[in-house]
C-alpha cells in the first residue's frame, strides 16, 4: 500500500498551477457517449478517477485514449454493452453518470450502485426523480438498478435538492431528449458549467448555464468537438491553504478568479492575504493571520452550501488551515455528515480543537502541530492531511494515498517543485518513481 513520508516544517515557496477541474473532467468524458463522432478534452487531469471512468466507457463500447499528457480522445460509435458489473461501478462515484447518457442513446443500462468517499449518505434519489420525469422506468432487482426508456421526452422539472450530479445526469439526458426541458433548482457549480458548454458545442440548445434554472431544447443528434476544462477551484483552494499552513509564498496560476468569490471570502475571514492579479493568485509568505471576529466580537464560522456558497470540498483544507490562524472559528460542514471525522486525526498531531457533532468543528489556533502516523479516509480530508503534515515539525506517514491521488494529479511532484520535503513509497518502504502505477494504467 503506497504512502507518502513528509518532513515538515519547511516553508514552501513557487509557481503551481493547477489541473483541470476533476469534477468536470468526470461528466464531460460521460458526456462523449452522447454522439458517435470523436470528441475531444484537454486539461483532463492524469488521475485514478479519470483512468476509472475510462476503462467504464471502453465497457460500454466506446474508444478512449490519451492523445497528449493531458488531452483524451474518445469515440463512441458502437455502444454494445450496456452493463456494468458491480465491481467496476464500486470504484468511483461518477459511474452513476453514465445513467443519463446512456438512456439518451441507448435506451438504457444496468447499473450497480456507485462507490465514492464515505463522507456520509449521498442520495441518488434526485438522479432518477429527474431521469424518471424524462420518461425513463427506473427498477431495482438484485441490488442493480436497470434503467430503461422508450423514448425520451422533455419536461419541467423542479429537483428537490441543487444535486451537481443529479443535474449533470439530466442536463445530458435532456440533450437528446424530444422537446424542451427545464431544470429548475439546479446546480450552478463550475463543473456544471464547464458540462454545459461542452454540450452547447456539440450541438445542444441551454439557456441559463450558472444558474439555478436551466433550459435545454433537445436535439435528434449531437456532433463531436474539442473542448478545455477550466481549472480546479478545489485544487486551488488546497493551494491556498498549503500556503498558509507552511506560511509559504506562493503563486497560483491561471486559477480561474472568477469562480473563487467564496473561496476567497472563505480564506480571508481565516486572516489571509490574497492577491488576484490577473487570472493568478498570490498569497504573500509569512503571514500571521488572525481570525476576523463579526460584528460585536462574535466568534465566525466558515460553512459550506450550494454554489455559489463555500465549495463543501475545501471545508477539510479550511479546518486545517484554521488549526494555524489566532483565533476561534466554526467550521459548519453542512452537507455530509461524515467529513468532518477527520479531526480526531489532527487532534492527535497537536490541534486544538472540538468536533461538537458530524457538522461542526471549534478550531482555537494556532496551534503547534507535529508529524504523526495516519491514513487518509477520503480525497479531501487526506489532502488536508497531506498539508498539514507539511507544516508540522517532524516526520509523517499517510497511509491509503491512493484516496489522494484519485483527485490530485502527480501531488507529491509538484510539491517537492516549491520545496516540500516528501516522498512517495511502497509498503516495504521502496520509492515509487513518479506514479508510475498510474502512468502504466494511462498507456492502456
Amino acid at each position: 500500500m503506497p504512502k507518502f513520508i513528509v518532513h515538515g516544517g519547511k516553508r514552501l515557496q513557487g509557481t503551481v498551477r493547477p489541473n483541470g477541474n476533476k469534477n468536470a473532467a468526470l461528466p464531460m468524458l460521460a458526456a462523449t457517449l452522447l454522439t458517435d463522432e470523436e470528441v475531444i478534452l484537454e486539461n483532463v487531469p492524469r488521475i485514478k478517477d479519470v483512468l476509472t471512468l475510462m476503462d467504464l466507457l471502453r465497457v460500454l463500447g466506446a474508444e478512449a485514449e490519451w492523445t497528449g499528457d493531458n488531452e483524451v480522445r474518445v469515440r463512441a460509435v458502437n455502444i454494445g454493452n450496456t452493463q456494468l458489473d458491480a465491481g467496476a461501478a464500486a470504484r468511483i462515484r461518477a459511474s452513476i453518470l453514465l445513467a443519463g447518457p446512456m438512456l439518451a442513446r441507448a435506451g438504457g443500462m444496468q447499473l450497480p450502485p456507485p462507490g465514492g468517499d464515505v463522507i456520509g449518505r449521498r442520495r441518488v434519489d434526485t438522479h432518477f426523480f429527474a431521469l424518471q420525469k424524462l420518461g425513463a422506468e427506473v427498477v431495482e432487482e438484485n441490488d442493480v438498478w436497470r434503467l430503461q426508456s422508450s423514448g425520451l421526452k422533455g419536461v419541467n422539472m423542479f429537483l428537490d435538492e441543487p444535486s451537481v450530479t443529479a443535474t449533470e445526469n439530466a442536463v445530458m439526458a435532456a440533450s437528446l431528449a424530444e422537446g424542451e426541458t427545464v431544470i429548475r433548482n439546479a446546480a450552478a457549480e463550475p463543473h456544471v458549467q464547464d458540462l454545459c458548454h461542452m454540450l452547447v458545442k456539440m450541438g445542444s440548445e441551454i439557456e441559463g448555464i450558472g444558474t439555478g434554472t436551466l433550459r435545454i431544447q433537445g436535439k435528434k443528434r449531437l456532433g463531436g468537438c474539442r473542448t478545455r476544462i477550466t481549472a480546479d477551484h478545489i485544487e486551488v483552494g488546497s493551494f491556498i491553504g498549503l500556503a498558509a499552513v507552511t506560511r509559504g509564498e506562493i503563486t497560483i496560476e491561471d486559477a480561474a478568479p472568477e469562480h473563487l468569490d467564496s473561496t476567497l471570502n472563505g480564506f480571508r475571514r481565516l486572516g489571509l492575504t490574497i492577491e488576484v492579479r490577473g487570472q493568478d493568485l498570490f498569497i504573500p509568505g509569512d503571514q500571521d493571520p488572525e481570525v476576523v471576529l463579526d460584528l460585536g466580537g462574535h466568534i465566525p464560522k466558515v460553512d459550506d452550501g450550494p454554489w455559489p456558497a463555500f465549495p463543501a470540498d475545501l471545508t477539510s483544507i479550511a479546518l486545517v488551515t484554521a488549526t494555524q490562524v489566532r483565533g476561534t472559528i466554526l467550521i459548519h460542514e453542512k452537507m455530509f455528515e461524515s467529513r468532518m471525522f477527520f479531526a480526531d486525526k489532527l487532534v492527535g498531531m497537536g490541534a486544538r480543537l472540538v468536533l461538537c457533532d458530524p457538522h461542526r468543528v471549534l478550531v482555537i489556533g494556532p496551534s503547534q502541530l507535529h508529524g504523526a502516523i495516519v491514513e487518509s479516509p477520503d480525497i479531501r480530508a487526506g489532502m488536508g492531511l497531506l498539508i498539514a503534515a507539511l507544516g508540522a515539525e517532524g516526520r509523517s506517514e499517510i497511509f491509503n494515498v491512493g484516496q489522494i491521488e484519485r483527485g490530485y494529479e502527480r501531488i507529491d511532484e509538484r510539491l517537492r517543485a516549491l520545496g516540500a520535503d516528501i516522498r512517495r513509497a511502497d509498503s516495504r518502504g521502496d520509492v515509487d518513481d513518479a506514479h508510475e502505477a498510474v502512468a502504466r494504467a494511462g498507456r492502456h
